[in-house]
């Protein structure tokens, strides 16, 4: 369970975020939209133990993100946005570097964790021989999943997962971030601006303006909120997804 209570953080005299309180259950997807600029990756960042918050607290399983940070962090996953793999490692070795390092996994052990792993996100034995240069940007993304779930965390965390993907290929990393949920009930935070994505993963969605929470609530809630950010993200999505389905 991810609880975040009183998050404020600031960067220099600069506050991005103000006073986030929010709760991500075990089994939900909460996803994090916003306006440009309204604090979205920081709070990502926050709940991981990237940055520190200013003020508030950030707890994951009700281990303090900042008294425990490391016993904290053994419990996530985090799937970055531009995946952040390893070039000079195979996707085998990028998958198991976790497992060697947390687990202290080597040989058929560490092997079969590793295909376990990339069965999940469907990629091949074959697949796991390459290199990152050699794989597609949705591949690159499976990949980075695959990194994150085999240390079979409690809380997942993602960064814009399906951006400079194209529809089909987004949408068929929705469909393994719903699989790993089912899989295992983990609590999902998902930062995204991909509106017919966040469609499809949410059970709830939190939406960030200004370094304010000013909305909570289901997908379908989130269409008729009345709030001018949400209505202006809403109208400038209409021509994006009329142009992507043509």
């Amino acid at each position: 369970m991810i609880v975040a209570r009183g998050v404020t953080h600031r960067f220099d005299d600069r506050e991005v975020l103000r006073n986030i309180s929010l709760e991500v259950p075990a089994g939900e997807i909460y996803v994090i939209m916003g306006s440009s600029g309204g604090g979205k990756t920081t709070l990502l960042r926050c709940v991981a133990g990237l940055i520190e918050a200013s003020e508030g607290e950030v707890t994951i399983d009700g281990i303090d993100m900042r008294t425990q940070p490391e016993e904290a962090r053994a419990r996530m996953g985090m799937v970055f946005q531009s995946a952040a793999l390893f070039d000079s490692m195979t996707v085998e070795d990028n998958v198991g570097f976790g497992l060697r390092r947390r687990f202290g996994l080597n040989g058929d052990a560490l092997q079969s964790a590793v295909q376990s792993a990339l069965d999940r996100v469907q990629l091949s034995t074959e697949d796991g021989a390459k290199l990152p240069a050699e794989l597609s940007g949705g591949m690159r993304k499976r990949v980075g999943m695959a990194r994150a779930i085999a240390l079979r965390p409690s809380v997942m965390l993602y960064d814009e997962p399906t951006t400079g993907l194209d529809p089909v290929t987004a949408a068929a990393i929705d469909e393994v971030i719903l699989e790993m949920r089912a899989a295992q009930p983990v609590s999902s935070l998902l930062v995204s601006h991909d509106l017919a994505a966040v469609s499809r993963v949410a059970d709830r969605i939190g939406f960030l303006h200004q370094g304010e929470l000013v909305f909570e609530g289901t997908y379908a809630e989130f269409l008729q909120s009345p709030h001018p950010a949400i209505q202006d993200l809403l109208q400038k999505a209409q021509p994006a997804a009329a142009e992507a389905a043509q």
